[in-house]
């Protein structure tokens, strides 16, 4: 026989109830609806026409080759965006920017 004293009899409960409510909080966190995520989803490719002003001023094999001329008009001070396209990964810079980061990249 056990020696836990006068209240050994809600121990069991108690545990249980314990164990029932961490179950509970863990199985509603990992089933919200708020999906926040460290884990960064993978982008889904878009028309290329789904950019608004943006002008595309290049076409890279590959998302390396891509993150390589973007970085190369960010030096230049020249705001670059790498996206994916049905067609393919693009660089879109704004309108005002197209001549000079046309020239840039033909200057590599």
């Amino acid at each position: 026989m056990s020696s836990w004293g006068s209240l050994s009899f809600l121990y069991g409960p108690l545990l249980a109830v314990i164990g029932l409510g961490s179950m509970i909080l863990i199985l509603r966190w990992a089933h919200s609806s708020k999906k926040v995520s460290l884990i960064a989803r993978p982008t889904k490719p878009a028309d290329p026409n789904d950019y608004g002003m943006l002008v595309p001023i290049a076409f890279p094999d590959n998302y390396a080759a891509g993150e390589i001329l973007r970085i190369k008009l960010q030096e230049a001070n020249i705001k670059a965006t790498l996206t994916f396209t049905i067609d393919g990964p693009r660089i879109l810079v704004w309108p005002k920017d197209e001549n000079i980061a046309r020239q840039i990249l033909a200057s590599r």
